[in-house]
């Protein structure tokens, strides 16, 4: 498997551990994207900056998923910028985690030992982490597991623990609770708000109204594409500035 295609994102990030300069803020500038000719997004302008968690919403096919492959580096814009603080490449100390889970066929404590391995960690080094992380996350249980075995709760959450166990700076997430019971969703917000308190900026998709309110301190809202808002969550929420988004509150279809 591709490194670029690890659903901890694991690729070309490094495992943050001695405070090293940050990557943010994330200027994205007239950002857009096209197939064939026919764009996808169009002039996508925002910052994200260090520590805030930034709720990405829209209806299907608005362009969330990929505005964070974009935004994570898995594909470059095919017009306007994508700048970190660190430049124009592809950051490191950044991860993401998609819808469904990309996960080894291997144990729940080799997936997380493997992209570990990959930047060259001591074998001690990577033990002392795996065991950290299965405690931390409550999957000591499920160590020796095979990980494509597990629920889908215990997927999700395996792929947040090994994001997590890079140390990254930025997490983006892709509805990682879409497909989940309400337990399972709970876990899931508890750790991503964990990641949060422990200073991880976190840029995430969802169509849960309640977990954006949650979890969501700004709002990106796209349609068709298009950035229309980007605001405070709690004044999106109050009073959303656009008639699309205000409809997207109620429960109405838009296209």
């Amino acid at each position: 498997m591709g490194r670029g295609t690890m659903g901890a994102g694991a690729a070309g990030m490094k495992p943050v551990r001695d405070s090293p300069a940050s990557i943010l803020p994330l200027a994205l500038d007239g950002m857009g994207y096209a197939v064939a000719g026919k764009p996808l997004l169009s002039d996508i302008t925002l910052r994200i900056e260090t520590g805030r968690r930034l709720i990405v919403m829209g209806a299907n096919g608005a362009g969330k998923s990929l505005f964070l492959r974009l935004c994570h580096g898995l594909i470059d814009p095919t017009t306007g910028r994508r700048l970190w603080a660190s430049g124009e490449g592809r950051a490191e100390a950044q991860a993401m985690v998609f819808q469904r889970p990309v996960l080894l066929r291997r144990s729940v404590a080799a997936n997380l030992d493997y992209p570990l391995a990959l930047e060259g960690l001591p074998r001690a080094v990577r033990r002392e982490t795996v065991a950290r992380t299965l405690d931390r996350f409550g999957l000591n249980a499920l160590a020796e597991r095979p990980a494509r075995l597990l629920s889908g709760g215990e997927q999700q959450r395996l792929a947040l623990a090994r994001a997590w166990a890079m140390r990254p700076q930025v997490l983006f997430l892709d509805e990682p609770s879409s497909a989940l019971d309400p337990s399972a969703t709970k876990i899931i917000e508890e750790m991503v708000a964990q990641f949060s308190s422990e200073g991880i900026t976190i840029v995430m998709t969802t169509h849960n109204l309640g977990q954006a309110r949650r979890l969501g301190e700004q709002v990106a809202f796209l349609h068709r594409g298009r950035l229309i808002e980007h605001r405070p969550a709690a004044e999106f929420f109050a009073g959303p500035q656009t008639p699309e988004a205000r409809a997207f509150l109620a429960g109405d279809l838009i296209w």
